[in-house]
């Protein structure tokens, strides 16, 4: 496999986007009343990063059969490394306040998921552009 940046420069040559997007994975650390209470800043905080180009998903997870709400959430971000998504994620007023914490990926499960995520995301960022040949890399923060 070639280095991701290497990539990127000849995915750029070719015309591609070539997005670098970071997955967050949420959950909850506290009650549902915390974040109920955190939710309007935690929309604003997005509604920012949406108006500067660095939120490109986000929303709730529901349980597996599609019914309950969990508090799970799901963000995806452009930022141009991994220590800059950190930083977007950490700074969110979910995080700051401890309401909710970022999912490790320690399972092989969850390493099962994060790949179908990554496909999933590969395919509509791919549709969202119009371009078949877009380079995209997601990682999870």
């Amino acid at each position: 496999m070639p280095d991701w940046d290497q990539y990127k420069t000849e995915a750029k040559a070719r015309g591609s986007l070539a997005f670098e997007l970071f997955v967050v994975v949420s959950t909850p650390a506290k009650t549902p009343e915390d974040l109920k209470a955190n939710l309007p800043a935690h929309l604003q905080y997005q509604g920012s990063l949406e108006a500067d180009g660095k939120l490109a998903f986000a929303g709730p997870m529901s349980d597996e059969t599609g019914t309950q709400m969990q508090g799970v959430g799901l963000m995806v971000y452009r930022a141009g490394s991994f220590d800059e998504a950190r930083k977007i994620a950490e700074a969110d007023p979910m995080h700051t306040t401890g309401t909710v914490r970022r999912q490790g990926f320690g399972n092989q499960e969850l390493l099962k998921q994060v790949k179908s995520l990554a496909r999933l995301v590969d395919v509509i960022m791919r549709r969202a552009v119009c371009d078949a040949s877009a380079a995209l890399r997601a990682s999870f923060v």
